[in-house]
C-alpha cells in the first residue's frame, strides 16, 4: 500500500487584520502608529486523513478558531511591531503554538502602503525555527504615467507595474535583493484585449560587472539563494557559529598578493597567512600607532598560481596568490605588520623584482586610494623606497588580477571606471601570443608519519613561528582551458582507487589486507599512477555501518604499507620502492577523526563524498557543527580536499525539479548551486580553507539517475565554466574537477541498451567488465579539462590519458 505524504493545506484566506506597524505606512508616527489593514493568507501543512479515516474533526485543524485568534492577538491590538517582517514571525509563533501543523505559508499584504499600492512579503516557516526559502518582496498595482509608444494619446498613458523581489535568506532579513521580476501593462492600449504586458526579469549579477566599487564583503558573499526547500548550510553554519560570521562595524576589507619564488614556495605562503592571524605579530612595541585589540581574520583566498618573472627571465618561477583579509588596523600599522612577517619567513633584502622568499603588498584598502608620496610627485613610480602607495601596478600584471578576480571580479579600482574581470581580459586580449601562461597549482604536504606536529620555531624578532607542513609535491593545471591550445598544456592526473573493505560495488574483499593492498599499490604506481586513494568505508547504497574504528583500522594498515614498504614486499625495482613510499595518498573519508589518523600516518589529501557536512540529509544542525570539524581539520593540516555533491545515501534518487530553469540541464544547475554552496562555506569567511586546496568532484552515481549521470558526462566544463546562466556567476567558477566514472552503474545501464538498428541487442556487465566503458567516459572527462580521473584499472587508464592528453590537452 501506498504511504500517504502529508501535503494537505488548511487554508485561511485574506483574513483582514489592522495592525500597527511602525514601517512603510501613510500614518509615519513612530511614537504612536495607527492600525493599518493588512490581508493575511496562511496555508498549513497538515495531513487530514487520520480526520478523514475515523470522521474526528478533533483532529484536524480548526481554522475558525484560528482565524478568531489571530484577529483578537494582533488587530487592533496595543501592541506596536517593527516591521512587517515581525508580524509574520508572530503570526507564525501562534499558528505553531495553536495547531499541529510543522510547516507554514504565510502571505502577508498592506493594501494601503505608502507607494499607493499594496506591498507585502510571502513567507514558508517551519515549526522548528528554520525560514529554508526566500521570503518574497512584492510591489501590486503601481501606477505612473510616462510615455510609452509614438500615439499623441500615448504621452498621456498609464502604466501599471508589478514588482517582485527576492532578498536573502529570509530568518535574517537580510536588505541583498538577489533578483527582480518586474511586470508593466498598458491599459486601454488593446481593443480587443484587456492589456499588453511585458515581463521582465534580472537578478543583481546583471549589474554588479558595471556597476559595483567596491570589496564584495565575504559574509554576504557566501550567502547563496537557497533553490533547495531544505536549510542552507550557510544559514545553519551561522546558527551554530555566529562569532563566524559576525563583522565589526569598524572593520576595514583588505585585498593582500602574496608570492615567493625561493626555498619552500608553498610553505611559505602558508605561514605568512598564518602569521597573519598570529598575536605575536601585532605587537604595539614593533608596530606604529597600533589600535586597541588589533585584529586581522583571513576571509577570502584566490586560487595559487605558478607564474614566471615578469621582468627578470632568470629568476625562478613564482608561486602568487591573493587574500581577503578584515582589520581593524589602519594602512601604515597593516605596512608594518606585512613587514614584519615577510622577515619572520626569511625575507632579506633583495634587488628589485629579485628572489624572495615571501612578499605581501596591499592592493586594496576598501575603495581608497593611498599615495604618501608628497604632491609633486604622485604618480612618480620611479623611486617607491620610503613611501607608500596601493599596488600602482595592477593593471599591467595578471599575476595580480587574475587571483583578484578569483575573489572580487566586480571591484573597481578607485582610479579606474573597470571593474577587474574587465582589465583581466583586456590584458589577455593584448597579450603576445607567446607569453608565459599562468597555472594553477595544488600543493600536497608531506607529513613523517608520526602523530606529532611539525616542529616550531621562532624568526630573529621573538615571533613564534606556525607548525606548516613541508610539500611532498605539486599538481598543476591551466589557469584557462580549452581542447587543442598551445597555451597551458598540461597533464591528466590518475587516482588509484584502493577499497580497504569487504563490500565494494566493484572489487569486493579482494585489496583489504595490508599484502594485497600493497601488492595494488606497487602495481598502479609502476603504470603510472599519481596518487592513491584509500577507503575503509564503502558508499555504495545501502552499505552497512563501519563503526569509526574499524575505519581506522582498515586503511591505517595500508597506509603504514605504503610508507614503510621495503624491497621484497612486492614486486619492483629499487626505484619502484622509492616511488611507492613517497606517491601522494588519499584517505576517503567523512569523518574527522579517520582523516586525522591517516594525514597523520601519511596521507597527503582527503576525499569525501559528502563534502563534509555528513552522511544526514537533508542538512541539519548537526550537519553544520561536522562541516566546522572537517573544515577546521582540513585547515590546520594543510591538504587538499575533495569535495563531492551527493545528497546522502548514493541509493537516493534526488528530485532535480528545483533547477527545470536551467539553461543546459537541471543536475548541472543542482551541482553547481548545491555543491558551490558547500565549497563557498568551506572557503569564505573566518576559518576557512584556502581556495587553491578545494577540488571538486560532481559525484556521477552519488543521488542521480543514470540519465542524470550521462547529463554529467556529456557537460563536465559547465560545472566549472564562469556563469551560471547569462550573466549570474558560478560559484564553482574554475575549480579543478575530479571525475570518478570507474566501472560505474551508468556505464552498466548503457551497456544494457540495445542499439537503435537492433544490430546489438545488448548486454548486461558486472562492474569488472566495464574498463573499456569506462576508457571512453574518461576519455571524454579528458577532452573537458578534468584535472585527474579515478580508476580501478590504472595501466588501461594510463594509456587512455597518454592518447586522449596528446588530442587534447
Amino acid at each position: 500500500m501506498a504511504t500517504h505524504s502529508p501535503r494537505d493545506f488548511v487554508r485561511v484566506n485574506d483574513l483582514l487584520l489592522h495592525a500597527r506597524l511602525e514601517d512603510g505606512t501613510r500614518w509615519p508616527s513612530p511614537q504612536d502608529p495607527q492600525p493599518q489593514p493588512v490581508l493575511l493568507s496562511v496555508s498549513l501543512v497538515h495531513d487530514t486523513r487520520r480526520a478523514a479515516e475515523v470522521d474526528c474533526v478533533k483532529d484536524n485543524i480548526d481554522y475558525d478558531a484560528l482565524s478568531t485568534l489571530l484577529l483578537s492577538k494582533y488587530s487592533q491590538s496595543i501592541a506596536i511591531l517593527p516591521s512587517l517582517e515581525a508580524l509574520i514571525d508572530r503570526i507564525a509563533e501562534t499558528c505553531f503554538e495553536a495547531t499541529p501543523a510543522e510547516e507554514l505559508h504565510i502571505v502577508a499584504k498592506k493594501t494601503k502602503g505608502a507607494v499607493d499600492s499594496a506591498v507585502g512579503i510571502e513567507s514558508l516557516r517551519f515549526k522548528d525555527g528554520r525560514s529554508l526559502s526566500e521570503d518574497r518582496y512584492f510591489i501590486e498595482g503601481l501606477q505612473c504615467s510616462t510615455i510609452i509608444g509614438p500615439q499623441p494619446l500615448e504621452r498621456k498613458a498609464t502604466l501599471g507595474l508589478e514588482a517582485t523581489q527576492f532578498p536573502g535568506i529570509g530568518a535574517f532579513h537580510t536588505q541583498c535583493i538577489d533578483s527582480v521580476t518586474v511586470r508593466a501593462q498598458k491599459p486601454n492600449a488593446l481593443i480587443h484585449a484587456e492589456a499588453p504586458e511585458i515581463e521582465i526579469s534580472q537578478s543583481l549579477a546583471d549589474y554588479r560587472q558595471e556597476s559595483e566599487s567596491s570589496v564584495i564583503d565575504a559574509e554576504t558573499k557566501s550567502l547563496l539563494s537557497p533553490y533547495s526547500p531544505h536549510a542552507t548550510l550557510s544559514g545553519l553554519l551561522r546558527q551554530v557559529a555566529p562569532e563566524l560570521y559576525t563583522r565589526s562595524q569598524v572593520t576595514h576589507t583588505v585585498a593582500l598578493g602574496l608570492g615567493s619564488n625561493l626555498g619552500e614556495r608553498f610553505a611559505n605562503i602558508e605561514l605568512a597567512l598564518r602569521l597573519l592571524e598570529t598575536p605575536d605579530v601585532l605587537d604595539p612595541q614593533t608596530i606604529p600607532n597600533l589600535v586597541d585589540n588589533p585584529q586581522i581574520s583571513i576571509t577570502d583566498t584566490s586560487f595559487m598560481y605558478e607564474t614566471a618573472p615578469m621582468y627578470v627571465a632568470d629568476r625562478p618561477k613564482f608561486i602568487n596568490c591573493a587574500s581577503l583579509i578584515e582589520t581593524n588596523l589602519e594602512p601604515e600599522s597593516l605596512l608594518a605588520v606585512l613587514k614584519k612577517i615577510e622577515q619572520a619567513v626569511g625575507r632579506v633584502p633583495s634587488t628589485l623584482n629579485g628572489p624572495k622568499a615571501v612578499d605581501l603588498d596591499i592592493l586594496t584598502y576598501d575603495s581608497g586610494v593611498i599615495d604618501t608620496k608628497p604632491a609633486q610627485a604622485k604618480g612618480d613610480l620611479s623611486n617607491l623606497e620610503g613611501h607608500f602607495i596601493l599596488h600602482p601596478r595592477i593593471a599591467e600584471r595578471e599575476f595580480v588580477l587574475r587571483p583578484l578576480a578569483d575573489m572580487i571580479p566586480d571591484y573597481k579600482l578607485p582610479t579606474s571606471t573597470k571593474s577587474i574581470a574587465r582589465l583581466l581580459k583586456e590584458l589577455e586580449a593584448s597579450s603576445r601570443e607567446d607569453a608565459a601562461h599562468m597555472y594553477k597549482v595544488i600543493p600536497f604536504p608531506r607529513y613523517a608519519g608520526s602523530d606529532t606536529e611539525p616542529p616550531t620555531s621562532s624568526s630573529s624578532d621573538g615571533v613564534k613561528l606556525p607548525a606548516v607542513p613541508a610539500t611532498e609535491r605539486s599538481w598543476k593545471y591551466p589557469s584557462t582551458y580549452s581542447p587543442g591550445s598551445k597555451l597551458g598544456r598540461s597533464k591528466t592526473y590518475i587516482m588509484a582507487i584502493l577499497n580497504a573493505t569487504p563490500d565494494s560495488f566493484s572489487d569486493g574483499d579482494t585489496h583489504n589486507t595490508p599484502e594485497a593492498a600493497l601488492k595494488y599499490a606497487m602495481s598502479s604506481v609502476q603504470a603510472g599512477m599519481d596518487i592513491l586513494d584509500i577507503k575503509g568505508y564503502s558508499a555504495k547504497p545501502n552499505a552497512p555501518f563501519v563503526s569509526p574504528q574499524e575505519e581506522i583500522d582498515r586503511v591505517l594498515p595500508a597506509i603504514r604499507a605504503v610508507r614503510s614498504v621495503n624491497a621484497g614486499a612486492a614486486d619492483g625495482n629499487a626505484d619502484d620502492f622509492e616511488n611507492l613510499r613517497n606517491a601522494l595518498v588519499s584517505i576517503d573519508t567523512f569523518r574527522p577523526d579517520v582523516a586525522e589518523v591517516a594525514i597523520r600516518a601519511g596521507a597527503n589529501c582527503i576525499n569525501d563524498v559528502y563534502a563534509f557536512v555528513g552522511q544526514e540529509y537533508p542538512v541539519k544542525e548537526s550537519s553544520a557543527e561536522h562541516f566546522l570539524r572537517m573544515r577546521k581539520l582540513a585547515r590546520n593540516l594543510a591538504v587538499p580536499v575533495v569535495l563531492v555533491h551527493s545528497a546522502g545515501d548514493s541509493g537516493n534518487k534526488k528530485d532535480y525539479s528545483d533547477y527545470d530553469y536551467a539553461h543546459d540541464h537541471k543536475v548541472l544547475e543542482g551541482i553547481r548551486v548545491e555543491l558551490g554552496e558547500k565549497v563557498e562555506a568551506a572557503v569564505r569567511g573566518k576559518g576557512g580553507l584556502r581556495r587553491w586546496m578545494v577540488i571538486v568532484d560532481p559525484g556521477v552515481a552519488f543521488s542521480k539517475s543514470w540519465e542524470e549521470d550521462l547529463a554529467i558526462l556529456r557537460n563536465y566544463a559547465n560545472i566549472v565554466s564562469e556563469y551560471r546562466g547569462r550573466r549570474e556567476r558560478n560559484p564553482l567558477a574554475g575549480y579543478p574537477l575530479l571525475i570518478g566514472t570507474s566501472r560505474k552503474g551508468v556505464l552498466g545501464h548503457v551497456l544494457e541498451q540495445p542499439d537503435r538498428d537492433g544490430a546489438h541487442p545488448g548486454r548486461q556487465t558486472t562492474p569488472g567488465e566495464r574498463d573499456w566503458a569506462t576508457a571512453a567516459a574518461v576519455s571524454s572527462a579528458v577532452l573537458q579539462g578534468a584535472i585527474a580521473v579515478r580508476a580501478h584499472n590504472v595501466q588501461g587508464i594510463a594509456e587512455v590519458f597518454r592518447v586522449a592528453d596528446a588530442l587534447w590537452k
